[in-house]
C-alpha cells in the first residue's frame, strides 16, 4: 500500500461490502442459499456468500498498489472486514431491541440470525462475527502480500474445489453410471461434496498449477514453437475432430435433464449470435430481438398444428424456411423505419416493436388466427426418415446443428468485406458514409441476417414444447440475450457461448434459487462493467481497443 493508510477508502469499503450483505440478509437470500451444501458438514452456498464479503473488502483495500507493506494490509484488512460486519450485527441487535421486526422485515427470521451469529447467542455471536470478519478481511488483504508462487495455486486450487462443489449435481450425473455406490458416497451428497473430495480437487489444482507454472507451460510452448506448419494444421485438425466427437456423445454422458438444461443454452447461443450480429458486429442497439423469436415459433406453429389453428399441417422442415423467411422479412421491415437512429432512440423504437409483436399476440383480434392468450396447440415436431423428434436428446442434435449452422455463418461475415464494413459502421457512422460504405443495404443486412437466427430458434422452440404461448416471448427474453453477449464479450463468437453458460445453464442447475435470478443477473453485470467490460471472452478486436485506452492513460500519466 502507500506509506500511510487510507482509512476513508478502507472505511468506504467496508461499510458498502457490509450494507450489500445486509441488503442480501434481508431479502431472504442469504437464508435460501444456507439450504445448498457445498462442502458436507463443512460449507454452505449461504456461508460462501456471507464470508466472501469481508474477503472481498480486505482484497479491494490493497488493490491497486504497486508495493503492499505488510503491517499496513493486516490493518487496513481487518478494519475493512471488521466494518463489513457493522450493519450485520446492527440488524442482529435490532432483533433484541425490536421483536416483532418481521412485521416489516418478513425474511428476517430466527434461521438467518441464527447464521449471522455463527450458531451463538445474540451478543456472543455478534462478537464472533466480529473477530471472524476481520480474520477473513486480513486474508483478502494479506493476497497481495503473497509472492505469485503461492497467490497463484492457491487461487486456482480454491476456484476448482468451489466450482466443482457449486456444479456437483453435474458431476454426479455423469459419474453415478461410471462409479459404485459406496464410493459415489465417499464423494458425494445430495447437493455438494464430501470433505474427501474437496480435498483432493484442492490438492490436484495446487499440483497442476505449480507443474504448469514450474516448466509445464514452457514446454508446451516450445513444443508448439517447435512444431512446422503442417503439424500446427494438422494439431488444429485433431483438436476439432475430438471437439465435435464429444459435443456429439454429450447428451450419453449428460443424462435427460442435464441434456434439457443444455437445449435450452443452445436456443439461447442460437439467438445470441443473431443478436451478436446486430448489436455487436454493426453496433445497432436492438431491445426488440424477442418479436423475430416469436414470429418464427408462431410462423412454425401456424403452419404445421394439427388443432385448430392449423392451416396447411406442413412439416417441420417444409415450414422452417418459411418460418426463418417470416423472422428476415421482419426484421427488414423494421430496420427501413429505423435507418437514421443510433443509439438510445433505435433501442426505443425496437423495445417498441417488440411490445407490438407481443400485444399482438395476445389480442382478441388476432385471437381466431393465433389463438390470443390460449396460444397454439399440437405442434407438429421434426421427422426423418420416418423417426419422430421427441426426447430432449433429439433435439440436442437439432439444436447443436442450427448452432453449428449459425457460427459458421456468423464467422464467414465477420471476416468478410460485410463484416468489416458493419464494424466500420459500429465505430463511426459519418466516417463510414464517407468510405463508400451503402449505408441502408448494410443495416438492412444485419438486422435481416440477425433476425434469421432468432426466427430459426422460434422454430425449434416451439416444436420442441408442441405448443406456444404469448408469455414465453416478453421483453425479458430480448434482456437475457442482451446480457449473454455482453457478459461473454461483444462482438466475440465465443464469448456467446460462453455468456449463455453463465447466464442460462447455471441459474437453470440451481433451480431452487430460481427467485433470485434477475437479482444475480442485475450484480453479475454491474461486477462485469466494472472489473471486466470487455467481457468474459472478448473478440481479438474489443480486446485490443481496451488495452489501448489503458496504454494511453498509462502514458498520460508519465507524462
Amino acid at each position: 500500500m502507500s506509506s500511510q493508510l487510507d482509512l476513508r477508502n478502507t472505511a468506504r469499503v467496508g461499510l458498502l461490502a457490509g450494507v450489500i450483505t445486509l441488503g442480501v440478509s434481508a431479502v431472504g437470500m442469504l437464508e435460501s442459499f444456507d439450504k445448498r451444501d457445498l462442502i458436507i458438514g463443512l460449507l454452505t452456498l449461504g456461508q460462501l456468500l456471507l464470508f466472501s464479503a469481508p474477503f472481498a473488502a480486505g482484497f479491494l483495500v490493497t488493490r491497486g498498489e504497486d508495493k503492499v507493506d505488510t503491517g499496513e494490509a493486516v490493518v487496513g484488512g481487518a478494519v475493512a472486514g471488521a466494518l463489513t460486519a457493522v450493519p450485520l450485527i446492527a440488524l442482529i441487535l435490532l432483533t433484541l431491541a425490536a421483536p416483532n421486526i418481521r412485521n416489516s422485515l418478513v425474511n428476517v427470521s430466527p434461521e438467518l440470525i441464527s447464521l449471522l451469529s455463527l450458531g451463538a447467542s445474540e451478543i456472543v455471536g455478534s462478537l464472533l462475527l466480529l473477530v471472524g470478519m476481520a480474520v477473513l478481511g486480513v486474508a483478502g488483504a494479506m493476497f497481495h502480500v503473497l509472492p505469485d508462487a503461492i497467490r497463484k495455486p492457491l487461487i486456482s486450487g480454491l476456484g476448482w474445489m468451489l466450482g466443482f462443489a457449486i456444479l456437483s449435481e453435474v458431476s454426479l450425473n455423469i459419474l453415478r453410471p461410471i462409479l459404485g455406490r459406496g464410493l459415489m458416497r465417499a464423494l458425494f451428497g445430495t447437493k455438494g461434496i464430501t470433505p474427501l473430495l474437496a480435498a483432493i480437487i484442492f490438492v490436484v489444482a495446487i499440483g497442476l498449477t505449480i507443474w504448469w507454472s514450474k516448466g509445464g507451460q514452457q514446454r508446451y510452448e516450445d513444443r508448439k514453437a517447435a512444431m512446422s506448419e503442417e503439424q500446427r494444421k494438422q494439431s488444429r485438425r485433431i483438436s476439432i475432430g475430438v471437439g465435435i466427437v464429444s459435443l456429439l456423445i454429450l447428451p450419453i454422458i449428460l443424462g435427460t435433464y442435464l441434456t434439457e438444461v443444455v437445449d435450452n443454452v443452445g436456443l439461447f447461443i442460437l439467438m445470441g449470435l443473431g443478436l451478436n450480429i446486430v448489436v455487436g458486429f454493426a453496433g445497432l442497439l436492438d431491445l426488440g430481438y424477442v418479436a423475430f423469436f416469436a414470429i418464427g415459433a408462431y410462423v412454425m406453429g401456424i403452419l404445421t398444428s394439427q388443432g385448430d389453428l392449423g392451416i396447411a399441417g406442413m412439416s417441420f422442415w417444409l415450414a422452417l424456411p418459411i418460418a426463418v423467411g417470416a423472422a428476415v422479412l421482419a426484421g427488414v421491415t423494421l430496420g427501413i423505419p429505423v435507418l437514421r437512429m443510433r443509439g438510445d432512440y433505435l433501442a426505443i423504437v425496437t423495445l417498441g416493436f417488440g411490445e407490438i409483436i407481443r400485444v399482438l399476440a395476445t389480442s382478441d383480434l388476432l385471437k381466431p388466427y393465433i389463438g390470443g392468450a390460449q396460444g397454439i396447440l399440437q405442434i407438429g415436431k421434426p421427422t426423418i426418415f420416418g423417426f419422430e423428434m421427441v426426447k430432449p436428446i433429439h433435439f440436442y442434435y437439432l439444436i447443436l446443428a442450427g448452432v453449428g449452422l449459425a457460427v459458421f455463418v456468423a464467422s464467414r461475415l465477420r471476416d468478410a468485406r460485410l463484416g468489416r464494413q458493419w464494424m466500420a459502421l459500429r465505430e463511426d457512422e459519418d466516417v463510414a458514409e464517407a468510405m463508400g460504405i451503402h449505408l441502408v443495404s448494410t443495416k438492412l443486412l444485419a438486422f435481416g441476417i440477425g433476425a434469421a437466427f432468432s426466427g430459426l430458434a422460434g422454430a425449434i422452440f416451439s416444436a420442441r414444447l408442441s405448443s406456444i404461448f404469448p408469455h414465453s416471448f416478453n421483453l425479458l427474453i430480448s434482456i437475457n440475450v442482451l446480457s449473454l453477449i455482453i457478459v461473454g464479450g461483444i462482438g466475440s463468437l465465443p464469448g456467446v457461448v460462453v455468456g449463455a453458460l453463465v447466464l442460462v445453464g447455471l441459474p437453470e442447475l440451481l433451480r431452487e434459487f430460481a427467485e433470485y435470478r434477475m437479482l444475480l443477473y442485475g450484480a453479475l453485470l454491474i461486477a462485469m462493467m466494472i472489473a471486466r467490460p470487455e467481457g468474459l471472452w472478448p473478440s481479438p478486436i474489443t480486446k485490443r481497443e481496451f488495452h489501448a485506452a489503458e496504454e494511453e492513460e498509462a502514458l498520460g500519466g508519465v507524462q
